[in-house]
């Protein structure tokens, strides 16, 4: 099989050398330019399959470069871009992924990190090169719950389909707290302050599959777990600049089939970090108005950020719970097709919350059970050609 084509576009002789060097040793074949231009002319010559691109280049900067490769693909081609630069402002990370970058490195990096991300990529959309790193297992699924406002049942929604896919369909699951001030499934999963927490894998001198090894929790639900901090002043431990989560994240994907974060509405650098590694980004509503209102707003700004329509999908969590707005209004209002629906059950979700034990093991008869069961049963089907086709058909009115 032939190796994947890897362009680096650099300015910078040493650091053409040393990312040379390190690509070559692990098998990939390695093209070169010095500038915008030249990085445009490689490509419609000999054709790469990711793009390493440095921001600061003479003749076309990065941001143009990516801006010119979006716009003269196809709709069924797409060369994957990871931007790397020296600058660690949030609004250059927004930026680069609006012209069209999937991925975003900070100098400097890890030699690890690149190579996860590269694989990553490669994985989504070259997955004919994934045995270019044949010791690496096949990449598991990251699913994102982001909840569109506080107390729609994002955590719970999370939780439980975290447990419902490793009891039903046998999956090896990981579940990770990703609101790292408030995070809720110590308490939720009936977990003491004493139990390791993510805080444990940054404070380790390296980030690695051994230290994860001695961190997870593996609960009685069958589902390995990684905790939030245990107080909110510790989430400053976790770092954007150095991407921990991305590192967490690909380290948990090489080990399991699903990688289920939770995280919180804030969208800093951290939770972008978590949503650029995520396959899917599962968008938890419920059928309200003020809901609607931000859903619509996440939608806009996910698109600006160049996350494809495709990736992030609609879940209406509590959805036979009487508001006044149907699903066909919302989809109306959205212009979007919600994709999943959870139905309503207070009762047992609150009594769940209360004592700790999941519904997915302890309520699993109950139409919340049956429903969660049904909604992880979809999206273990999921494919992700038949996601872009659902998630940009019109929506019923």
């Amino acid at each position: 099989m032939a190796a994947a084509k890897i362009l680096i576009v650099d300015d910078d002789p040493d650091t053409q050398r040393v990312l040379g060097y390190t690509l070559k040793q692990e098998g990939f074949e390695v093209l070169a330019a010095v500038d915008g231009a030249e990085a445009l002319r490689v490509l419609e010559r000999d054709h790469p399959d990711l793009i390493l691109l440095d921001i600061m280049l003479p003749k076309l900067d990065g941001y143009q470069v990516a801006e010119r490769i979006r716009a003269d693909e196809g709709s069924t081609a797409h060369i994957p871009i990871i931007m790397v630069t020296a600058e660690t402002d949030i609004e250059q990370k927004v930026r680069g992924l609006r012209a069209g970058a999937d991925d975003y490195l900070v100098k400097p990096f890890h030699p690890a990190e690149l190579l996860a991300r590269i694989r990553s990529l490669l994985a989504r959309f070259a997955p004919r090169y994934v045995e270019t790193a044949p010791q690496q297992p096949a990449a598991g699924r990251v699913m994102a719950f982001y909840g569109a406002k506080g107390g729609v049942g994002t955590t719970t929604l999370a939780i439980n389909a975290a447990i419902a896919l490793q009891r039903d369909q046998g999956r090896r699951v990981a579940l990770v707290d990703g609101n790292l001030q408030f995070g809720d499934h110590r308490v939720f999963l009936d977990l003491g302050l004493d139990r390791k927490s993510i805080v444990d894998v940054v404070a380790a001198p390296s980030i690695d599959q051994d230290i994860l090894k001695s961190v997870l929790i593996h609960h009685e639900a069958g589902i390995d777990l990684l905790l939030a901090p245990p107080s909110p002043e510790m989430a400053e431990l976790v770092s954007a600049d150095q991407h921990h989560m991305t590192q967490i994240i690909e380290l948990l994907r090489q080990r399991y089939d699903y990688v289920i974060i939770d995280i919180d509405k804030r969208l800093d650098e951290t939770n972008l970090d978590v949503i650029a590694a995520a396959d899917v980004v599962f968008v938890v509503m419920t059928a309200d108005l003020s809901c609607l209102k931000n859903v619509r707003l996440v939608l806009e700004t996910m698109s600006q950020l160049g996350i494809g329509s495709g990736r992030v999908q609609l879940v209406l969590n509590r959805s036979t719970a009487y508001t006044g707005i149907t699903v066909k209004n919302a989809e109306s209002a959205l212009r979007r097709r919600i994709s999943y629906q959870v139905v309503n059950d207070y009762r047992v979700a609150i009594t769940s919350l209360n004592t700790g034990a999941p519904f997915a093991v302890a309520k699993t008869d109950t139409a919340l059970g049956k429903s969660v069961l049904e909604f992880v049963r979809q999206l273990d089907r999921l494919d992700t050609t038949a996601a872009d086709a659902a998630a940009l058909a019109p929506a019923t009115s």
